[in-house]
């Protein structure tokens, strides 16, 4: 096992639409990662205080592309990487950058929203937007959406042009969520929970996702994981830390996750 898992904070919250303060998220997140108040055991019983995560901190970012150098720079020697957001703007330069290492990835995004917007407010690389520039560029071979519960005519509209796979919170089953055929990339916009489990969020749109529904689905995934981010948590908007701690939550899964099929390969 000579490949890292690497963690890369992109405190950047520039794109978005209606409130600011997702940048200060990645501190907070691993302050929660590493409290005394819990352990590093995944559910699936792996450590994911492990020497193969390497956590390279925060990155300042002064140009939105500047987030595809980075991570491109990490991919350098096959790692996966974890990213720490961030508004969900950041998931398109990151896309991007995987796509250039990987020939094929399916995508898992659970969100309220399926940012699916051709522009908002005259930006392209809004953070309503990302998932339509990933799908613009060819970057995924399959985008999957879990969550969704937001979705108007237009988004349904490019939806049905990129050939989406959307499963609406209003009929959900998770026993339908496909399996994945390539190797899986996971974006976590933190509202597709209810505000009931995260309401350290911009937007605030009830009716959501259980933490259980989410790391269950996360659970039975099969393909490798080949990364994955954790965006659109605001502090400013949080009590108590209760969506901080599903943040760190998440990312011990996705660690573990990640961590247990390199367990299983042969050195």
């Amino acid at each position: 096992m000579t490949e890292k898992i690497i963690i890369q904070g992109i405190p950047y919250d520039e794109k978005s639409s209606y409130l600011q303060g997702a940048r200060q998220a990645p501190p907070l997140i691993r302050k929660l990662f590493h409290s005394s108040s819990t352990n590093y055991f995944a559910e699936n019983g792996v450590d994911t205080n492990s020497p193969y995560v390497v956590d390279k901190g925060d990155f300042e970012i002064k140009e939105y592309f500047d987030i595809e150098g980075i991570t491109a720079r990490h991919l350098e020697d096959k790692s996966r990487i974890v990213t720490l957001g961030g508004d969900h703007s950041i998931t398109f330069p990151i896309i991007k950058a995987f796509a250039k290492t990987h020939s094929k990835i399916d995508l898992l995004h659970f969100d309220a929203h399926p940012d699916l917007y051709d522009e908002l407010g005259g930006d392209k690389h809004s953070h309503a937007c990302p998932f339509a520039r990933i799908m613009e560029e060819g970057c995924v071979s399959r985008l999957v959406q879990v969550g969704i519960r937001t979705l108007n005519t237009h988004q349904k509209s490019q939806a049905e042009v990129f050939g989406v796979e959307i499963h609406e919170m209003k009929d959900l089953d998770i026993s339908k969520i496909p399996d994945f055929e390539n190797p899986v990339y996971i974006s976590l916009d933190m509202d597709a929970f209810d505000p009931a489990f995260a309401p350290g969020v911009s937007h605030h749109e009830p009716g959501g996702l259980t933490s259980r529904q989410v790391i269950e689905i996360v659970q039975n995934i099969r393909q490798t994981v080949i990364g994955a981010d954790i965006v659109e948590y605001n502090p400013k908007r949080d009590i108590q830390d209760i969506t901080g701690a599903l943040c760190a939550k998440m990312l011990k899964e996705f660690l573990g996750k990640m961590l247990e099929e390199k367990e299983q390969r042969p050195e």
